[in-house]
Formats: structure tokens, C-alpha cells, sequence
């Protein structure tokens, strides 16, 4: 085995970069139980999805895993995603949002005044609703941290401030329909750019590059985190996982191929969910945000701008209930009154159920993506096996106790270890 020399704290190790890819080919953990071990939050929620998709392919006779029902989850819950996305950098650093289901109303129905009742271009309400959902999340931001109230308090006040709002700007009344290029954000495909026969093969090309992707930034990350010296899973059980997770999204992309084609709601989805991975993996504000969320004294004597954080946090949950709101008005063709309704209890349970903890400080996109599709898939599964609304929800809410209580063991067992 190659030598990994030792080096000082805050020094890269010496070890030479030609031999990093060598050295990732035979350095790692072999036992798989070990792994999982290792981080069961995280893992565990992967291991839950794939049950519980199993479970409703079983109980529907496979309708559930249909070209055409894949392709309904996607349009139907996407914009839960996508506040997903924002609720869990909330949480991450230390705070919540309850808001979001209204400001996602208000912003559809300032779309649908200026299109719809207006008469302006359809690229003008989208505008006009992103800046809605920034002044919102500005405000909110101002509130929590410069005013120093919380944001259970702030948001609260502002899902009764902004359902308000909504009823004064729709005047009470529902408004329909956009127009067709505002109904192509949320109910477009992307079909036949490359042809194939019974298939989109535009659709499986992407697909591809996803995989390929996958496996050439884990493979990156693997060398680096061994150069650091970190633990890692045995190269075979690397190609395993990159091999089951390439077939789990060839098959996806193949039913989605065999439908209507790409949606151009789940390419939206994609380019934030990469683009927010990154923002809170790879750069100081995402960093700072999980320092806040983990330890607030230490994160202040570090030199964190604490205040200017939490106010960007809360404008960019602004941003992205925006973003929501431009979809599901999409999606639904129009604006409502209860647009948006019971939306932020959606959001946050994907995020817990995706393994953020309730204290702030621990989180990822990733994970409050497959919380959400936890939450689809059941969802999803239950109304195509005809189950009542009212035992649907108590479903996702025993769903939701399971997963922090399952954080909750896992700090206590962390504690004990020490």
C-alpha cells in the first residue's frame, strides 16, 4: 500500500498527486455495514426511498413506476423541491420558515394580475413575481437579523401577512388562464430534439451525463478525501454504488423517454439543485451558513458576519418561493386564494426527513431532494391505491416523527460514543 506521509495541520499532504488515482483503486472500507454506520442519517434515507418505492410498485401492480406516473411526480411535486431546497439552508442555519405556502400564493397571483388581467407579457410576470418573492425574503431577513426576532415569530407573522396580501391583490377571486408559454415552465417537455424511435433519445442522452457526471465527481472526491486521509469505501464498493445509482437514473430517464419526454420543470429543478449543492459545499457563505446553524458563539468569535448571513439565507427562501410560486401557478394555469396552502409543512418535512436536524448545523440539498421524493412517492402511492386524505396525512405526519426522532437517537448515540 502506498505511503501516506503525515503532514502538519492546515498543510496539504505530500503525497504525490500521480499516485492519488492509484492509491483511491486500493485504499478503503470493505464492509458495506460499516459504511452505512458511518453515516446513517444520510444513508439511511437512501435505503428508506428505495423501500418505499419497492412497496408501492408491489401494492399498485406497478402503475406506480409507469412512464406516465413517473412523469406525474415529477410535475406534481416539483415545486415542493424546490422550496425543499431553500427550507433546508434555512434550517441549516438555525431557523424556519413558515411563510412559504403564502408567499408561493402571492407571487403566482402578482403573475396572474399583470398576464392574466393585464395583458402583459407572460416573461413579465415571471419577473415580477421573482421580485416579489426577494422584497418578501428581504423583509423577512431584516426582521430576524437585524431586528433580532425570531424566525419562527417573523415567518409566522408573514404567512398571515402575505395569505392577506393574496386575497387583496386576486380580490378574492381566481384568475385563468396564462397564457401558453407561461403554462410550458411547468407542463413543457423536450421531445424530439434528437429523435428515436418510440423514445425521446434527447432524454436518454442527458440521462447519460448525469451518470457520467455522478461518477467522475465521485471518483474526484474519493482521491481527494484519501489524499486528506479520510476514510472511504473500497474501490470496488465504489464502482457498485456509481453502477447501482447510474441504473437507478438510466431507468428513470428510459421511463421518462417512453412518456412525453424531458420536462422542462425538472431541468429547472436540476440546474438548482446542482447550483445550491455547490453554494453550500464549495463556497465561505455556505460554509458560514452550516457554522452559524452548528455552533453561533464560535461562529461569531470566527469573524462571521452572523447578521448579513441570516439575512441573505432568508432572501434567497424569498427567491426560491418565488420560483415555486412561477411553477405551481404554471402547473395549476392560473392563481388562487389558498394557493399554497399546508406548502410549508411539505417543505420542512422533506428537509427533516432528508436528514437535517432539528437544531440546525447538519443538512444537505441532496438529502432534502430525496426527503421530498419520500414524501412524493408516498403521497403519490397512496392516491393511486384510492387511500382517504385524512389517513394520508396521518401517514406523513407519524413519517415525520419517525425522522426526528431517528435524529434525535443519532446525537444521543453519537454523545454516548464519545
Amino acid at each position: 500500500m502506498t505511503d501516506i506521509k503525515s503532514s502538519s495541520p492546515g498543510q496539504r499532504p505530500s503525497t504525490d498527486d500521480a499516485a492519488a488515482p492509484a492509491l483511491a483503486l486500493h485504499t478503503g472500507i470493505s464492509d458495506p455495514r460499516t459504511l452505512i454506520m458511518r453515516n446513517l442519517r444520510q444513508s439511511g434515507i437512501f435505503v428508506a426511498l428505495v423501500v418505499i418505492v419497492a412497496l408501492f410498485a408491489v401494492l399498485t401492480d406497478g402503475v406506480s413506476l409507469s412512464p406516465g406516473n413517473i412523469t406525474n411526480i415529477v410535475l406534481q411535486y416539483s415545486y415542493i423541491l424546490v422550496l425543499a431546497i431553500g427550507m433546508v439552508i434555512v434550517i441549516i442555519g438555525g431557523h424556519i420558515d413558515l411563510s412559504v405556502g403564502s408567499v408561493v400564493a402571492l407571487t403566482g397571483a402578482v403573475s396572474a394580475v399583470l398576464v392574466i388581467q393585464q395583458g402583459h407579457p407572460w416573461w413579465l410576470g415571471v419577473l415580477a413575481a421573482l421580485a416579489v418573492g426577494l422584497a418578501v425574503g428581504a423583509w423577512h431577513g431584516f426582521w430576524v437579523a437585524y431586528a433580532g426576532i425570531p424566525a419562527f415569530i417573523v415567518t409566522l407573522a408573514g404567512m398571515l401577512l402575505f395569505r392577506g396580501l393574496t386575497l387583496r391583490v386576486l380580490d378574492n377571486i381566481s384568475l385563468s388562464p396564462f397564457p401558453a408559454e407561461y403554462q410550458q415552465i411547468a407542463a413543457g417537455f423536450l421531445n424530439g430534439l434528437l429523435g428515436g424511435q418510440g423514445f425521446d433519445a434527447f432524454t436518454l442522452l442527458i440521462g447519460a451525463v448525469a451518470v457520467a457526471g455522478y461518477a467522475v465527481g465521485g471518483f474526484r472526491t474519493r482521491v481527494a478525501r484519501i489524499r486528506y486521509q479520510q476514510p472511504v469505501e473500497s474501490f470496488p464498493l465504489f464502482v457498485a454504488r456509481v453502477v447501482l445509482v447510474g441504473a437507478v437514473v438510466m431507468y428513470f430517464a428510459w421511463q421518462l423517454a417512453h412518456a412525453r419526454g424531458l420536462p422542462i420543470v425538472l431541468i429547472v429543478l436540476a440546474v438548482l439543485v446542482l447550483a445550491y449543492g455547490l453554494l453550500t459545499r464549495r463556497t465561505v457563505f455556505g460554509r458560514q451558513v452550516y457554522a452559524i446553524g452548528g455552533n453561533l458563539p464560535a461562529a461569531m468569535l470566527s469573524g462571521v458576519k452572523v447578521k448579513t448571513v441570516n439575512f441573505w439565507v432568508f432572501v434567497n427562501m424569498g427567491f426560491l418561493s418565488a420560483v415555486a410560486g412561477i411553477i405551481y401557478s404554471s402547473r395549476s394555469n392560473g392563481a388562487q386564494p389558498a394557493a399554497g396552502n399546508m406548502f410549508e409543512l411539505d417543505a420542512i418535512a422533506a428537509a427533516f426527513i432528508g436528514g437535517a436536524a432539528v437544531t440546525g448545523g447538519v443538512g444537505t440539498v441532496v438529502g432534502a431532494m430525496v426527503g421530498g421524493l419520500i414524501m412524493a412517492v408516498m403521497s403519490n402511492g397512496m392516491q393511486l391505491m384510492g387511500v382517504d386524505q385524512s389517513m394520508q396525512s396521518v401517514v406523513k405526519g407519524l413519517v415525520l416523527l419517525v425522522a426526528v426522532a431517528f435524529d434525535v437517537y443519532n446525537k444521543r448515540r453519537a454523545g454516548s460514543a464519545r
